[in-house]
């Protein structure tokens, strides 16, 4: 397992972008859902943070459009997230 996966706030955040509906989500919009799961605020240095370190490692891409910062899946983080899911599916089914 790669580094990345040992944090729980880069792992969520990587399902909440292979769930959304178009592959893509605002920043602020990310941060909102994350939030909401959560039941708790995150500081934005904190979250913020989480996001580069994973646009660094190459599992996030980040563009902006307009004002907005747009975050998405690379091809690499969509493989990640795929192995972390039938890794938790093969636990459960144990």
């Amino acid at each position: 397992m790669t580094k990345w996966l040992r944090s729980g706030r880069r792992r969520d955040i990587c399902f909440l972008l292979a769930a959304a509906e178009d592959g893509e989500l605002r920043g602020q919009r990310l941060k909102s859902r994350l939030e909401s799961h959560y039941d708790d605020r995150l500081e934005p240095k904190s979250f913020y943070g989480s996001l580069s370190a994973l646009v660094e490692a190459g599992f996030v891409e980040k563009r902006t459009e307009g004002i907005y910062d747009v975050y998405a899946l690379t091809d690499a983080g969509e493989r990640r997230v795929r192995e972390h899911y039938e890794w938790v599916r093969d636990c459960l089914e144990e």
